[in-house]
């Protein structure tokens, strides 16, 4: 059995995992530790509610007035309780309130999508070639060759993936 992390008395019942700035802290609590520290075992959240801050008490209700989106006609509230926009015009209506969820999951406000590998490869040699091209007519030889090394190497993962 293990003992709670903070008063090494009760025995753990929670393990909370805690992310900042890259790091990640792990503690295994007891029940009344971890109340004290304002972990709420019981009453789930989803994750627009943490990411909206409707999880942290401390945080006063949003005075956002529950808004409709112009062509699916969706609410807010509606995405609270979903976490899927009904259209594109969606993005465009609650903005401001994605803004802060899409920082917060991707660490941008701009969604990128995902790229295939081997796109992603091809576009990382193209932009090397010119990079390679850019050093060969400055003669800075010696970037040229490293360029020219990461190109093999690229062209390498290339046929990897391929196969």
């Amino acid at each position: 059995m293990l003992i709670c992390e903070n008063c090494q008395i009760n025995p753990a019942t929670v393990d909370f995992t805690h992310v900042e700035n890259g790091e990640v802290q792990k503690l295994r609590l007891c029940a009344e530790c971890a109340a004290e520290k304002n972990i709420h075992v019981h009453g789930p959240l989803s994750l627009t509610d943490i990411l909206f801050g409707l999880g942290d008490e401390n945080v006063e209700p949003s005075t956002t007035p529950d808004h409709a989106c112009p062509s699916c006609h969706m609410r807010r509230s509606d995405f609270r309780k979903t976490t899927q926009l009904g259209c594109p015009v969606c993005y465009e209506t609650f903005a401001a309130e994605l803004a802060p969820m899409f920082k917060a999951m991707h660490g941008d406000v701009r969604h990128v999508g995902k790229v295939p590998r081997l796109e992603q490869v091809n576009v990382e040699l193209r932009l090397l070639q010119r990079q390679l091209d850019d050093a060969v007519e400055k003669q800075d030889f010696e970037e040229a060759a490293r360029l020219r090394d990461a190109v093999r190497e690229a062209n390498l993962t290339k046929r990897a993936d391929a196969n």
